[in-house]
């Protein structure tokens, strides 16, 4: 986020400390420190002496390693505690869709799946029609595939088949298709970090939708961005998917989700694999989706 205005140069100097704290395997080496902040030694002492003194930084008396210490804990608490999900939430689809003047949705898991809870309307028309308390199906749309593949397989499973048998008949947004192109669509979104759709369930419409996750590694919600194909370009890797991502990154950070260093911070690397869920195979039917999904 930028801030604008005239800061404490020192302080900023300092926070690189704390960052490479974060980022860094803990208890961390005081070289391995000062090269993270791009400091000397004996500059990293200094703030790591005075962060001793707040609290902030705590030093094992054996290694002499470095770890955030106990104020830094309660800093984070309160962090967690003040935050307000829904606010974030809605906070964070308004600016989705100014940026990219793509209509916003935020969903959680409710009692019968995938439950729209924030719509933002974009600056262009998108003949949708979508609305908070929708329902939308699991197999069939890029919210649905989201949530099997993030969340665990024992709280998708019940709806999962509920949906398999009804097929074509679920009063739900989008089409049901099958256990086993849900599969593949969870391969893919693993790989990925988010799931997309282009022209299903509406003709023309695409739809990218990236999960948020708390400091437990729970994914909370899904941000999907929805536009008309012209709008909206839903290949893998393609920029507007890839802010779609961005924004849920920065939302699952302000829950205090960290991310795995290694490679991509991508919220695919951090999610914990869960399993897929499985349907019985007398269930898994239904018509098949178009190559575009």
């Amino acid at each position: 986020m930028q801030v604008e205005g005239r800061g404490v140069q020192s302080i900023e100097v300092g926070g690189r400390l704390l960052q490479a704290l974060v980022t860094l395997p803990q208890p961390a080496m005081l070289r391995d420190l000062a090269t993270a902040a791009n400091l000397t030694p004996a500059q990293a002492h200094a703030y790591l002496v005075s962060y001793r003194k707040l609290g902030l930084v705590e030093q094992d008396p054996l290694s002499g390693r470095y770890a955030l210490g106990p104020f830094a804990l309660q800093l984070g608490l309160a962090r967690m505690h003040a935050s307000d999900l829904l606010r974030m939430a809605s906070r964070a689809a308004a600016e989705m869709m100014e940026q990219l003047g793509l209509m916003a949705t935020i969903a959680v898991w409710g009692t019968h799946g995938p439950t729209i809870i924030q719509v933002q309307e974009s600056s262009m028309p998108i003949h949708v029609n979508l609305r908070a308390g929708s329902v939308y199906t699991i197999t069939g749309t890029a919210t649905g595939r989201l949530f099997a593949t993030f969340l665990p397989a024992r709280q998708v499973r019940p709806l999962l088949e509920e949906e398999l048998v009804l097929g074509s008949r679920s009063r739900k947004v989008g089409h049901a298709t099958s256990q086993a192109e849900l599969d593949r669509q969870i391969t893919e979104i693993r790989s990925l970090g988010y799931a997309t759709t282009e022209g299903i369930p509406v003709p023309g419409i695409n739809a990218v939708a990236a999960p948020v996750f708390d400091h437990t590694g729970q994914m909370q919600y899904a941000i999907t961005a929805i536009g008309n194909a012209g709008m909206l370009d839903a290949s893998p890797r393609s920029p507007q998917a890839e802010a779609v991502l961005a924004f849920a990154q920065r939302l699952s950070s302000e829950l205090g989700h960290q991310f795995e260093r290694e490679g991509r911070t991508d919220a695919k690397l951090s999610a914990p694999r869960r399993g897929r869920p499985r349907a019985p195979a007398d269930a898994a039917t239904g018509p098949r989706p178009s190559r575009k999904a």
